[in-house]
């Protein structure tokens, strides 16, 4: 397994982003996951491998660059759940980032990818949880002849009022979609759940809508309270599905 560091130049700074792939038998199809609110960690590195090691590309960008490198963004990881003002200044940084923004830096990945002869020329698959739920959509909807297959889970803002929502451009997204959810989750409206088939089915958009039963928001990451090992597991059959079936068996 190769991994690498690149520092990807974008309008707004330089975005450092994990890559990783196999060592032999590339290009490899590319990948591009998402980050979670509370930022790059090595549980993060870890699930980027694990699609790596099943032959992918894998990019992992720093979506909080323009604050900082990891571990430099003005709070303590282990301290998010125990101390308010951890927890306060990341969701400071969350509610910073913006569907323009993402879509604006994946435009600087893409172009690297693009120079990288590790990296596969065709179609790209993204995923993302939580914060990044809405962000691979809205990649989706602005690159549909480069995104081929995209995953999100337990995204939020998918579905809201905000002129950017990403439901609003589910008409140009041509990416087979997957959309899974938590059964419990108090950052997931159950009105969303109610709305999604209907836009899907309006939109002509190719998406699969799953609720994992039984799970809390966060049920994929292994270091999680939420965390369920049959939930985890799922989660990785329908990934490596979805990917296998538009990244690698394409005409």
């Amino acid at each position: 397994m190769r991994e690498t560091e690149a520092l990807i130049k974008t309008a707004d700074g330089t975005l450092d982003t994990f890559i990783c792939h196999p060592d032999e038998g590339g290009p490899h199809p590319v990948v591009i996951l998402y980050m979670d609110a509370p930022g790059i960690r090595q549980e993060l590195r870890d699930m980027a491998s694990r699609l790596a090691c099943v032959g992918y590309y894998v990019m992992l960008p720093n979506l909080y660059y323009r604050y900082g490198r990891e571990g430099g963004y003005g709070y303590d990881l282990a301290l998010i759940r125990k101390d308010e003002t951890h927890l306060n200044r990341m969701h400071e940084l969350r509610l910073s980032l913006t569907n323009a923004g993402i879509v604006a830096d994946t435009k600087a990945l893409l172009e690297h990818l693009d120079t990288d002869p590790a990296a596969a020329d065709g179609p790209i698959g993204c995923v993302g949880y939580c914060m990044s739920g809405q962000f691979v959509l809205s990649v989706a909807a602005a690159y549909p002849e480069r995104i081929a297959a995209v995953a999100s889970f337990y995204g939020v803002g998918i579905v809201s009022d905000q002129p950017d929502s990403p439901h609003r451009d589910a008409a140009r997204i041509r990416a087979d979609t997957y959309l899974a959810f938590a059964s419990d989750d108090p950052w997931v409206p159950a009105t969303v759940l109610e709305q999604l088939p209907g836009i899907i089915e309006r939109n002509g958009w190719r998406a699969r809508l799953e609720v994992y039963p039984g799970t809390t928001h966060g049920f994929a990451f292994p270091s999680r309270a939420d965390y369920k090992r049959e939930a985890g597991e799922r989660h990785w059959e329908r990934l490596f599905t979805l990917f296998d079936r538009n990244l690698r068996h394409t005409t």
